[in-house]
Order: structure tokens, then C-alpha cells, then sequence
């Protein structure tokens, strides 16, 4: 049976729908698609007021990788909680940040051969990106940062700047500064090496362009359409920034901590970033948590130069310590999720295939993909159709054009088949009442 939305009460202003409309801002936007009242989620499924069932494959806008009340992270926290276990703490030295820098150091970045130090931000990504920022030029001594068209970096002014979403751009209010867009892979088309471009313009004096302090890119652009770049591309890119002595900043916020397949997303590519950027999913749990990793020798920083009142949240470093422990110790998870991964691909490349003149390709890497409709209206009335039917989903890409799904990483096969299923049923409900080449498909009620 279809989701029907029941509010419960004959006055809205009261209800708990009304209250969102009453006293919440219109700056919300998730919840205009997805209009439901949640009450409860374990792993991929969520659980409306009524007891309606979803599966959520928007995963907090990839901050749950590993699911809703995780039970091993869950188990942590309580635990730790139950203790009185420090919660806020600035950056004091804590138990639980050591244990955290301890599994960090032990798990993910000594076995990798990286030798970075850890700082810790205010508790969201645009924050690790505003510090990464600072940074770069604090060192070099430069101003400008080099980032990428359809990028998107966060929404504080800094971030900002380095975002290419002109509806976004526009909401600065003011001028975005100390930024220069240039193209990203692909975005001439295969047969244009765009690196090669950045490096015509910086070797050119009179281009107008002046040696930028770093060069920031996501190694799979979420936001901006899921355009994966090419393993070369990166190396590449990584390889003129050495020549040029410019540092390369990976913002990872997204498609790292396993969302590609490996922790970080840039590992298959064989670089060694000069700073990273981490929040989303590093805590697990859907608890603030963001993070600027370094080459020790770039740590320039005087005490107290870059701060924040959360930039110690305790209960996050509990449940990313349980997070490396439990799954990034050995390679069966990683190997796990390439596995589901490649189902994805298929599934979606079988989509595709049914409906050729709606549905360009399937985008993205790893477990970090979508498709791409000619026509951004049906890509929303696709999104839409998957709510009715029990599937959260959601839009990205220039003009939303792509329905990506990010389910977490611990979805079970039945699961994302499940998923897979009311996605494939959601376009051809959609398309077929378009006029497809496809199969005609009956919207009916299931």
C-alpha cells in the first residue's frame, strides 16, 4: 500500500506537521519532498509517526554510512554515556579523543603510509573546509584556491567561495572572493585533459591568474551531479601542483569514509594529498564530527589561531573510534561494499538501459551513484514517486537532473534490492505516463 501522510489533528497550527510550518524557516528544503514526521530508524529503514516504513536511501546526505543506531556504535555510546563519560570539553586532552587518535592513527593512516596530524573543527564539514582554507594560505602565503566547476564545498563564505552552485553563490550577499573555477574532468568532454588547461593558465603570466595557495577538489563531486574524477586526471593533478608548489586539498566530506569503497576516496588513485578533509560519516553515528588531517610539516598553526566552541565533541570520537575498530581493521568490509557496489551499477545500468531516450548513464563511484535524466522535472517526479512508494531518495547535479542513491554502506542485499525494485517501478511509473519507449507500467497501488 502506498504512503499516505496523516497529520492526525483537525487543527494544523498543532499538529506535529503544523509545527514545522508554524515556527520552522523556510530555508528547509529535505523535508519538502519528504514531508513525513520520522520517529524511528534502525539501519536502512525509518519509520514515520504512523508507523509507515521507508527505506532511506539519502542516509543524512551521506552522514550514515553505516546506518541508523548502528548497534555497535550504539552499544559505545551508551556505555560510554552510562559512565559520565566527558561530553564537551573544547580541546582538552580526553580519554575518548586518544582512543579516537589512537584507532585514527593505528587503522587508517599508518597502514596507508600517511603521516598527518589531526585537527579538530567546528563540528561541520564547511568548518574543516574554512580551516583547510586558512591554512593553505597561512603557509604559502598566497591568496587565491583553485577549485572546480559543479563543485560544492559548504555554504559558510569561505566554503562558499569554492562552490559553483550559482543559486547558492547568489545567497552569500556579498562578493566571493580569493577563488578560481576552472573545469573539472570531463567537463569539456573525454577528449580535453582540463589539468592540462590549469596548467596552461598558471605558466601563462599574462592569463591573469596568480599562483593560488592550493588546489581543492572532491574526488567524486556529490552534490554537484556525482562526476567521479578519473584515477590519471587526479594523479595528474596532484603531480602539477608539486611542481608548481602548490598544495592540493582533498575535501572528502562526502565520499570518503568508505562511500567509494575505500576509506578515503582518493586511495585507488595512488596520491598523497597535502591536506584532507573529513566530517559526514567520520563519526558513524550521525554526530557532529569534522576533521582537517595535514603533512605534519604544514602544521603552522599558532595555539588557539583556528577555534571553536564544539571542536571536541567526546560522544562523536566514541562512536568513530567503534566505527574504525569494528569495520575498517581488515579489508572485508571494504571488499563487501565494492561487492554491493557493483550490484548498484548493474541494477542502474539496467534501468537505464529500459528507458534510452529519458536516462543519459549512470554517474558516480563505488557506492556513490545515480542516474541522469534528461529532463530534471522527471527526475523530481521520479524522487517523488519513490517517497509514495517507500523509498527516500533524493536530487543532485546542476539542475537536480540526478536521482542518486545513497544507501548505507551496511544495507543488507535484500535491502538494496528492495530499494533497487521501488526505483526501477518509481521510473517506469514516471516515464511510461511520458510517453517512453519503455514498457508501459500501470500506477496503480502496490
Amino acid at each position: 500500500m502506498e504512503h499516505v501522510q496523516q497529520f492526525g489533528s483537525e487543527n494544523a497550527e498543532f499538529s506535529e506537521a503544523g509545527v514545522f510550518a508554524r515556527y520552522e524557516s523556510n530555508v528547509q528544503s529535505y523535508a519538502r519532498s519528504t514531508p513525513a514526521v520520522f520517529a524511528k530508524a534502525v539501519g536502512c529503514e525509518i519509520w514515520d509517526e504512523g508507523g509507515g516504513r521507508y527505506l532511506d536511501f539519502l542516509s543524512g546526505a551521506g552522514s550514515l554510512n553505516y546506518g541508523h543506531n548502528n548497534p555497535v556504535l550504539k552499544n559505545a555510546l551508551i556505555e560510554y554515556v552510562n559512565l559520565d563519560g566527558i561530553t564537551h570539553s573544547l580541546d582538552l586532552h580526553t580519554e575518548a579523543k586518544a582512543q579516537f587518535l589512537t584507532e585514527l592513527a593505528d587503522t587508517i593512516l599508518l597502514p596507508r603510509g600517511l603521516d598527518y596530524v589531526a585537527q579538530f573543527t567546528g563540528p561541520t564539514g564547511t568548518n574543516a573546509v574554512e580551516a583547510a582554507l586558512k591554512l593553505a594560505r597561512k603557509v604559502t602565503g598566497r591568496t587565491n584556491v583553485v577549485h572546480f566547476t559543479n563543485s560544492f564545498h559548504g555554504v559558510s563564505l569561505g566554503s562558499l567561495s569554492m562552490t559553483g552552485n550559482q543559486v547558492l553563490r547568489k545567497a552569500a550577499g556579498v562578493p566571493l572572493q580569493g577563488a578560481v573555477c576552472m573545469p573539472f574532468d570531463g567537463y569539456y568532454g573525454a577528449g580535453v585533459d582540463t589539468v592540462a588547461i590549469l596548467e596552461q593558465m598558471l605558466s601563462d603570466k599574462s592569463s591573469g591568474i596568480d599562483l593560488p595557495a592550493a588546489v581543492i577538489v572532491e574526488t567524486v563531486q556529490g552534490e554537484g551531479g556525482l562526476n567521479p574524477a578519473g584515477w590519471e586526471w587526479l594523479s595528474d593533478l596532484e603531480a602539477l601542483c608539486k611542481r608548481q608548489d602548490i598544495l592540493l586539498i582533498i575535501d572528502d566530506i562526502q565520499a570518503g569514509c568508505g562511500r567509494t569503497g575505500t576509506f578515503f576516496s582518493f586511495e585507488p588513485a595512488g596520491i598523497v594529498p597535502d591536506i584532507v578533509t573529513l566530517s559526514k560519516s567520520l563519526s558513524g553515528y550521525g554526530l557532529p564530527l569534522a576533521l582537517v588531517l595535514m603533512k605534519r610539516e604544514l602544521d603552522h598553526w599558532e595555539p588557539g589561531e583556528h577555534n571553536g566552541t564544539f571542536r571536541g565533541n567526546n560522544h562523536a570520537f566514541v562512536t568513530a573510534a567503534a566505527t574504525l575498530r569494528h569495520y575498517w581493521r581488515s579489508n572485508e568490509f571494504s571488499r563487501e561494499v565494492m561487492e554491493k557496489a557493483d550490484y548498484l551499477e548493474g541494477r542502474l545500468r539496467g534501468i537505464v538501459a529500459r528507458f534510452p531516450k529519458h536516462l543519459e548513464r549512470v554517474k558516480g563511484r563505488g557506492f556513490m551513484r545515480g542516474i541522469s535524466f534528461a529532463d530534471a522535472s522527471h527526475a523530481a517526479a521520479v524522487r517523488d514517486r519513490c517517497y509514495a512508494l517507500g523509498l527516500i531518495c533524493e536530487r543532485c547535479g546542476a539542475d537536480d537532473e540526478v536521482v542518486k542513491c545513497m544507501a548505507p554502506l551496511t544495507v543488507t542485499p535484500e535491502e538494496l534490492a528492495e530499494g533497487l525494485d521501488i526505483l526501477e517501478r518509481a521510473t517506469g511509473d514516471v516515464l511510461s505516463a511520458r510517453g517512453s519507449s519503455g514498457p508501459k507500467i500501470r500506477i496503480a497501488a502496490s
